[in-house]
């Protein structure tokens, strides 16, 4: 439901929700579903946060479209569908997009109203630990609560020099809905957003060039996953460009101007700025109230996600690390979970990252790197699609699985993919761990065939090496 009004008298609530994204929403929800009388305060129109608007769904339905037009263009042949005068309709590929994000918005307000959460339109500030004075088009609003939750999420960070237009120079929210398919594209940054964004631009026929200031792509990867991702993309056309400063970037003309250090300027019909994302926590009123953040503008919060102001909470982005939605959604139950029940808990070692590319990658747990720089020792199984019949028939053979795991006890420390739906495959590795599984219980346990999952079984046999097909 959705509540405003003008200045007046205070409205009680059990709990204040600021932000409406992954950690917020769901956070709502589960606490109405706890009998808390909860109030969701978000200045968009729509709900969903950047996740849901203009992030991970919109960015995955162009991913989507875009790969079945490039595998309508270059890849059906070889199953005996030969096709001819394939044209790209990017207006109607864009609806689509649209269409996809609406309807995931429109969602979160039926459940709201199914939940019973008051929803307030507008801009959420803190005027004590128990209040919330929102402001917004549709009027302003008091509330108040014993307990209020921070979940405001981030905004895209940039580099000094880099003159961002909304146009042509920007960020994943303008290569979202470019009107036309660049000529050339840049992307400054070779992370996950950078090469998602990338590989949509590229698909679509785009000369994409990435530039990192790092020695690889995708940083803080498994160095084996990062260097079969470049591999790959490099075979798909794009250019990377490693150990380069990007200096400055800025429109010029019909296009757009890229300076980097010690070399000559970049020219280009778009940039495409992606490096990393800051908290979303200015004009909260977080400084006044004497909430303690670090010079990034991170709330730092206990293992209860409490601040250092008792009764005010935050989840999400806006905490330390990885920014995930479902990350922010699993902190969103288990604070309001706590606050109601006593209990709540989030397993930080085995939160699942993926990278929505073709192929995709997908990690979860330690990398290798992570391991021999603690001193553990471990054993390592690996195993190719190519092996893989399920792998064969789906003509995907590209990549490998591959399992850490503890040498003395043989528990799984870290899984590794590329692949095939890899995003899809990593969840069985998330949940094993999770409930401290060994390599030997995934190898011991019945896998399906022809599968994608036979992959993981696989490895997990190599890691003794015992892997059968191979």
């Amino acid at each position: 439901m959705s509540e405003q009004q003008g200045q007046g008298a205070a409205q009680p609530f059990d709990l204040i929700v600021i932000g409406a994204g992954p950690g917020g929403y769901v956070a709502a929800i589960r606490a109405a579903q706890l009998g808390l009388k909860v109030a969701c305060v978000e200045k968009e129109s729509a709900l969903g946060g950047t996740c849901l608007r203009v992030g991970c769904i919109p960015s995955k339905a162009l991913l989507e479209s875009s790969e079945r037009y490039e595998e309508t263009l270059h890849h059906l042949a070889v199953h005996g569908v030969d096709v001819s005068g394939v044209e790209l309709n990017l207006s109607k590929m864009l609806g689509r997009k649209d269409k996809v994000v609406k309807a995931l918005t429109g969602g979160i307000q039926l459940l709201f109203k199914k939940n019973q959460v008051a929803r307030f339109e507008g801009h959420g500030r803190l005027v004590s630990a128990t209040e919330v004075h929102v402001s917004g088009a549709k009027g302003e609003a008091r509330l108040t609560a014993p307990r209020v939750l921070i979940a405001t999420g981030s905004v895209p960070s940039s580099l000094p020099g880099v003159a961002w237009d909304g146009d042509r120079v920007g960020g994943s929210t303008e290569a979202l809905s470019y009107p036309e398919v660049p000529g050339h594209l840049v992307v400054i940054g070779a992370g996950v957003i950078g090469l998602e964004l990338g590989s949509v631009w590229r698909r679509l026929g785009a000369k994409v060039t990435v530039l990192e200031y790092m020695s690889t792509a995708l940083p803080g990867m498994d160095d084996d996953l990062s260097a079969e991702a470049v591999r790959l993309f490099k075979k798909q056309g794009i250019d990377f460009k490693f150990g380069v400063k990007v200096t400055g970037a800025r429109a010029e003309g019909d296009g757009c101007v890229v300076e980097v250090e010690g070399g000559a300027p970049i020219s280009c019909d778009r940039v495409l700025v992606s490096v990393g994302r800051r908290p979303c926590t200015e004009g909260l009123g977080l400084e006044e109230l004497g909430v303690a953040v670090d010079r990034r503008g991170v709330i730092q919060v206990n293992d209860h996600f409490e601040t250092s102001v008792p009764g005010v909470f935050a989840i999400g982005d806006v905490i330390p690390g990885p920014m995930l939605a479902h990350k922010a959604e699993e902190e969103g139950v288990a604070c309001v979970e706590r606050m109601v029940t006593g209990y709540g808990h989030v397993n930080y070692d085995v939160i699942p990252s993926i990278v929505y590319t073709h192929p995709e990658v997908a990690f979860v747990g330690k990398t290798e790197a992570q391991l021999k720089a603690a001193g553990v020792p471990y054993k390592l199984g690996k195993f190719p699609f190519i092996a893989n019949g399920r792998a064969r028939a789906l003509e995907a053979t590209d990549g490998f699985v591959k399992v850490l795991a503890h040498a003395e006890t043989d528990r799984l420390l870290g899984v590794h993919i590329i692949g095939a739906h890899a995003g899809d495959l990593i969840a069985e590795a998330a949940v094993s761990m999770d409930f401290g599984a060994s390599a030997e219980d995934v190898a011991r346990s019945c896998h399906a065939h022809p599968t994608l999952a036979e992959l993981l079984k696989e490895a997990a046999l190599a890691v003794d090496g015992r892997a059968i097909h191979i």
